[in-house]
């Protein structure tokens, strides 16, 4: 930062988590590579207290995720850092793991952090990055981006771009970073997120299969022709969601308790007396989209498997999880049976010659 010129005055010592060294601070643009899932134990009974004594008012008050990954603790400094919108408002650039995106259920620390950028209409984009591209890792990695101006177009959006497969070998590894994206992937991708747009990737095979080219396409554009015995093959590159999307309703299903002759159990006390008590051994929970009906869901997926079974209200949780990877899977179909039985018949064919040959 010095070589660049940077106020030597910006730089402060200590720990970014435990002590915030531009306190008050706000700012207009924010980038951060932060350690990828490092505990934050050392630093918790702080952190704690920060959210205990400050709730919103600090840095913590979405909530706190695992002692053994800090990575949301950094978005949340940075979303502390956020200019207000009436003052123009900030956008900032988080490069994170994979866990933030899926790691705990409704209600946990993590769930409740990312329901709290989604309802509030912050997450503009996240981009999944190729691995390889650390010095000390080659794990997935993703570029969250969140902003609190977005654009009429973009309010109530997340937009999801899966640039995993940009990228070029490098000529000489630098310890676990072998690859890194070129100016047209970097290009491609940065206009990708600048039109909003949603996309596919044609991958162009060869009669043998050989990759002969690629091409964006573009939503109502028209894709390139395959070749002669060739095929194209097309994968999500870019989608467009609605925040809703993400969200979800953990539901409890209960099961009746039965005694030695199969008849429900029926409460004695309280509110429940009268009522079939439930059977902690058949108990089980569902995930519901939030953007459908509980009862529909229930209805379509439970009672018909188990039609004694009811709903726990006071048990249901929202929760939020962004499972990337699913959005952006390609179901691709098994071969026939018969290039299946031909290959094998061949296999065997000159497996049978060969022991032939040796027996002569």
């Amino acid at each position: 930062m010095l070589i660049k010129g940077q106020d030597v005055s910006n730089i402060i010592f200590g720990n970014t988590l435990s002590d915030d060294g531009h306190h008050d601070r706000k700012f207009d643009y924010m980038l951060s590579n932060p350690p990828f899932g490092v505990e934050w134990k050392k630093v918790e009974k702080e952190v704690r207290r920060e959210r205990e004594q400050q709730g919103f008012n600090g840095r913590f008050g979405p909530g706190l995720p695992r002692v053994s990954d800090g990575s949301l603790l950094f978005l949340m400094h940075l979303l502390s850092k956020m200019r207000p919108a009436v003052d123009g408002g900030s956008r900032f650039g988080i490069v994170l793991n994979g866990s933030p995106l899926f790691t705990g259920g409704a209600g946990s620390g993590e769930s409740e952090i990312r329901r709290y950028v989604l309802e509030n209409d912050l997450v503009e984009a996240i981009v999944a990055l190729p691995t390889d591209m650390f010095y000390n890792t080659g794990i997935s990695t993703y570029v969250w981006m969140l902003t609190n101006r977005k654009p009429p177009h973009r309010k109530g959006q997340v937009q999801l771009i899966d640039a995993s497969g940009f990228w070029r070998k490098m000529r000489k590894s630098l310890g676990s970073k072998r690859k890194e994206m070129s100016p047209d992937d970097i290009a491609t991708v940065t206009k990708l997120f600048g039109d909003f747009v949603e996309a596919k990737l044609a991958t162009v095979l060869d009669a043998d299969g050989k990759e002969v080219g690629r091409a964006v396409v573009r939503q109502d554009e028209q894709g390139p022709t395959a070749p002669d015995g060739g095929k194209v093959k097309l994968a999500p590159l870019s989608r467009i969601f609605r925040s809703e999307a993400f969200g979800y309703r953990t539901i409890t299903v209960e099961r009746p308790l039965r005694d030695d002759n199969g008849k429900i159990v029926l409460g004695d006390r309280g509110k429940g007396k009268g009522k079939p008590q439930a059977d902690s051994a058949l108990r089980d929970t569902e995930n519901v989209p939030l953007e459908e009906d509980v009862e529909t869901y229930f209805e379509r997926e439970v009672l018909p498997h188990a039609p004694d079974a009811w709903i726990d209200h006071d048990k249901t949780k929202v929760g939020c999880e962004i499972p990337f990877n699913r959005h952006f899977y390609v179901f691709e179909p098994p071969r026939p049976l018969e290039e299946i039985d031909t290959d094998l018949k061949q296999v065997t064919d000159r497996i049978l010659t060969m022991i032939g040959g040796l027996s002569a």
